[in-house]
């Protein structure tokens, strides 16, 4: 979604929360004294709880003397942290090596198989770099 689409979806929210006040305060003027201090007295106590709950500190959360808040416990991992956190690298660069050797493998046997086939041929290297060799394969059946 742009940024146009996302700006105007807003928009309307907006302009939607607003109508809906409007309306509820339309409303609210013909309700009964005692049915509006009810609501009131719910929305403190609704307010109320969700302050409450707002505020309660995150046990997990520290944050440093620059401002800034990190999740977990004490300051410098522990060494299985570090290593876990390199596990993935390992485990991709073992994969690429291991990738190179058997591709460079694979090919150095596709070679060598080219190369033995030329080698045990009645006809000599030189014959298949001759021009007329081709014409020769075409026409033989």
């Amino acid at each position: 979604m742009n940024v146009v689409t996302r700006d105007l979806a807003i928009a309307r929210q907006d302009q939607f929360g607003r109508r809906v006040a409007a309306r509820l305060d339309a409303a609210t003027l013909e309700l009964s004294h005692d049915v509006s201090e009810r609501l009131r007295a719910a929305r403190i106590q609704a307010l109320a709880q969700r302050k409450a709950a707002a505020l309660q500190p995150a046990s997990a959360v520290q944050v440093t003397a620059g401002g800034q808040g990190t999740l977990g416990g004490d300051e410098r991992p522990a060494l299985w942290h570090r290593l876990a956190s390199a596990l993935p690298l390992i485990a991709l660069l073992a994969g690429l090596v291991t990738i190179h050797v058997v591709q460079k493998d694979t090919r150095a046997r596709e070679l060598a198989e080219v190369d033995a086939a030329l080698l045990t041929d009645e006809l000599p290297p030189a014959a298949y770099a001759d021009p007329g060799f081709v014409q020769f394969l075409k026409t033989t059946p």
